[in-house]
């Protein structure tokens, strides 16, 4: 898979890539896209619909072109906030690196709590393991699957990160 920039929640990208199965015929969403890597590696996968979702418009530019390096038809984009929106059937939500902030982590788990609830949904969360993470309740809802060693050069801009963790959410419903 090509990409010109690595993102930090890469572990989803990398799982969906040695795991297929997870993502085929599954409708998809990569909530905070960054760059699109996981989206793509899910489209890459088989999935049936795969959106890309993240606030900064950026975002969704960077995603486009990255279908373009990896010869895919543009994946949709949204810039919308999703997050305590009403759940649309998500098969598979990816999040990458998105508990740099509690307020955002505390919106993330009544949501995904939601998502699960009302359809199922399975949640895969790719996260280099920052501190506002280790330190949330959300964590005891956390079951390890895999771990991936991150690029030298996110490590360098990352405060010493090295890794980035792929979790099963499991909250309590």
């Amino acid at each position: 898979m090509k990409y010109p920039r690595e993102d930090k929640g890469a572990g989803c990208k990398q799982y969906m890539l040695d795991n297929p199965g997870v993502a085929k015929n599954k409708k998809v969403l990569d909530l905070g896209s960054g760059c699109g890597a996981s989206a793509i590696a899910a489209k890459m996968s088989g999935s049936a619909h795969v959106l890309a979702n993240d606030i900064d418009p950026v975002a969704a530019i960077a995603t486009k072109l990255n279908c373009e390096l990896n010869g895919l038809e543009p994946l949709p984009a949204a810039t919308e906030d999703l997050i305590g929106s009403e759940p649309r059937g998500w098969d598979l939500i990816l999040l990458g690196d998105m508990f740099y902030e509690e307020a955002l982590a505390d919106g993330l788990h009544a949501w995904l709590r939601r998502c699960i609830r009302t359809h199922g949904t399975r949640v895969l969360i790719g996260d280099p393991g920052r501190a506002q993470l280790e330190s949330h309740g959300i964590k005891r809802r956390l079951l390890p699957l895999a771990r991936y060693e991150l690029p030298g050069a996110v490590r360098e801009e990352n405060y010493g990160l090295t890794s980035s963790t792929v979790w099963r959410y499991q909250p309590e419903l």
